[in-house]
């Protein structure tokens, strides 16, 4: 099915620029038929708290006098779900992120916070692209066993 050809290229191509890791791989052995959009579920929690983190970081090192224990609390939670859910450029991206929250270095954070911001939004680009494949995949599917 040319579909289910094209997730996997994209999927292979996501291995092969490093955005996932290993990590990726063992979540989707977790996917069966009997949890088919388990992958889509994880990424789903992973885009949306993912957001609601950038949008904390962003207001966060707006401000005047920086609280570096909350932003790196963010950083750190940041880094705990990409590397859950196999983001690996994401992941590699908050350890930088992380050094410059103890050196209490602000251009350093903010440089950090755009880097981890472009590796998240090339990443849920492929993300979206992955998902709205899995769905025509489980359309088509659930026609044919009509």
């Amino acid at each position: 099915m040319a579909l289910r050809e094209q997730l996997n290229g994209l999927v292979n191509s996501m291995f092969l620029e490093g955005l996932l890791d290993e990590q990726f791989e063992q979540l989707q052995m977790l996917q069966d038929e009997s949890s088919p959009g388990f992958i889509a579920e994880l990424i789903t929690l992973f885009c949306g708290d993912s957001e609601r983190i950038l949008a904390e970081l962003t207001k966060l090192l707006d401000q005047a006098v920086v609280d570096y224990q909350k932003v790196d609390a963010f950083v750190h939670q940041l880094k705990g779900s990409s590397s859950s859910v196999g983001a690996q450029h994401v992941k590699l991206a908050c350890v930088q992120f992380r050094q410059y929250c103890e050196e209490h270095n602000k251009e350093g954070c903010l440089g950090a916070l755009n880097v981890v911001k472009h590796e998240y939004y090339l990443l849920r680009g492929k993300f979206d692209t992955m998902l709205q494949l899995e769905q025509r995949i489980q359309a088509y599917e659930s026609k044919q066993q009509i």
